[in-house]
């Protein structure tokens, strides 16, 4: 991604797009998912832009890569780096790290995940080991990237109002003059 354009267009084109190409995962397409995690973060987080548009791009990887669920959070990171920064980049790979550390560390959450996150955890490496666990919670991003996991995991309700794919670019906008 080299520019706010060219991201508007790719979000766009996740309208209609599903984590599942057999529609078998989330009940809400890619577009849909992404701005109601985007705007429980801009509810909870509102001085912290970054943050949100790491919500709004954290699953652009299921469209660059369909399929690879491994690696959607690494495909993710590196088509927004140059645009967006190191952190959004950094909280887009993390949501899948914190997906794993949660699943150790949380039985309530873990029993919680919708059953297409339940399959894909298991390609994703499953619940973290103690060694990982303690890595993890050493990261500098640690606190956002759980926070960025919650949002996920409760982002997927059909028929949630929430601010359109056009009121983001604003904000992108922002995010990105701030990268350089």
């Amino acid at each position: 991604m080299t520019t706010v354009e060219d991201l508007m267009t790719l979000l766009a084109d996740c309208e209609d797009v599903w984590d599942m190409p057999d529609r078998s995962g989330d009940p809400v397409d890619i577009l849909d998912h992404d701005r109601q995690c985007a705007e429980l973060l801009r509810q909870q987080f509102p001085d912290d832009e970054e943050l949100q548009v790491a919500g709004l791009v954290h699953d652009i990887g299921h469209v660059l890569f369909p399929g690879d669920d491994a690696g959607h959070g690494r495909h993710g990171a590196d088509a927004v780096r140059g645009l967006l920064g190191s952190r959004v980049a950094r909280l887009v790979e993390l949501h899948v790290t914190a997906k794993r550390y949660l699943a150790a560390t949380d039985a309530v959450h873990t029993a919680t995940l919708s059953e297409s996150s339940q399959r894909t955890l298991i390609a994703q490496g499953g619940p973290m080991t103690p060694e990982e666990i303690a890595a993890f919670e050493s990261d500098p991003d640690f606190t956002a990237a759980l926070v960025l996991r919650r949002a996920d995991d409760a982002g997927k309700v059909i028929g949630l109002t929430v601010h359109s794919l056009d009121s983001w670019q604003p904000v992108i906008a922002r995010v990105a003059g701030r990268v350089g």
